[in-house]
């Protein structure tokens, strides 16, 4: 197959979908317990009052001992003075975690918005955020700037949402990841793409006012590239024969997340990873474009039978 991977010179503008509800009627009030802030403010003395403050953190088979020491431990002080430097004040942070839950309650009203906890990781990328109902524990050293030189060692892919506009994203990630049951008897590729899909418009109506180069973690020039390649790629999906396929190679491929897919070609390099992850989206897209359902309807419906109603023609 002839190398189809262009970038256009001149970046094209994609229409972005934009639900705007309105949620000002919805009562959320949160609160953020600093965690790394009272745990390196920590004593000897003051300890017990930390370990009772935040039980959660502190094991019962550790001594006190090994807790004095990982506060008074130079690198990880040295990590903590960079995070407070950054985050002096969390109430930008506070008031798109509002937002979020806000909408969240707007399309489930049993949502329990959950208690709040920032921590460091010692940029453990993939603890980053957890979740589990009750509550949510935000590791403030991932998110210091995809720049910053604690970073060096991380490939761009993972660095580039090293951001503080991103710590909302991976939070409606994580709690839209909860919400959703993906449909276990369809083990085809287009059905993991439609399930991809789901998640992210979800986050299309959870996150209305986040870009969706930043939804889907993309730089700008790999979400230029998707977007102008739309028509390429689904042409390629069609020709290998891809969509009905139960080969979980493709996974790797096209839907975890990566430098960049696997169409094994010269210019593979250019494209996003997930690739897969962005054709489900605009597959939902254009389905609830041309159909009268709820968000929670959406949900339920079986992927091939929403690629059928979808009519889904993808952007030239």
């Amino acid at each position: 197959m002839a190398i189809f991977f262009m970038i256009t010179l001149l970046f094209s503008c994609k229409n972005e979908t934009v639900s705007v509800v309105d949620v000002s009627h919805i009562n959320v009030e949160i609160g953020v317990q600093r965690f790394e802030v009272d745990f390196y403010n920590t004593t000897k003395k003051t300890l017990s009052d930390t370990k009772e403050k935040y039980p959660m953190f502190f094991p019962a088979n550790t001594s006190d001992s090994l807790w004095l020491k990982k506060i008074s431990d130079r690198d990880e002080r040295e990590l903590y003075q960079e995070t407070l430097k950054k985050y002096v004040s969390l109430e930008s942070l506070e008031e798109q975690l509002t937002s979020l839950f806000k909408h969240i309650k707007y399309y489930n009203k049993s949502f329990v918005v959950p208690k709040i906890t920032t921590v460091i990781s010692n940029i453990d990328y993939d603890y980053r955020i957890i979740y589990n109902k009750a509550s949510l524990i935000i590791s403030l050293d991932c998110y210091l700037g995809s720049e910053h030189p604690f970073y060096g060692d991380y490939p761009r892919y993972i660095r580039e949402n090293n951001t503080e506009d991103h710590i909302v994203v991976d939070v409606a990630e994580k709690i839209v990841s909860r919400q959703l049951s993906p449909h276990a008897n369809d083990r085809s590729f287009l059905g993991k793409m439609i399930e991809e899909g789901k998640k992210m418009y979800v986050l299309d109506r959870y996150l209305p006012t986040v870009s969706d180069r930043e939804k889907i973690g993309y730089p700008r020039d790999k979400y230029e590239w998707a977007a102008d390649n739309e028509e390429q790629v689904w042409k390629y999906f069609l020709g290998k024969n891809l969509l009905y396929s139960t080969d979980t190679k493709l996974n790797k491929q096209f839907l975890d997340n990566a430098p960049f897919s696997k169409f094994y070609l010269s210019q593979d390099n250019l494209s996003p990873g997930r690739i897969g992850v962005f054709m489900g989206w605009q597959i939902v897209r254009s389905f609830m474009k041309n159909n009268d359902v709820t968000l929670q309807e959406l949900l339920q419906i079986k992927p091939q039978d929403l690629f059928l109603r979808s009519k889904y023609k993808p952007n030239r």
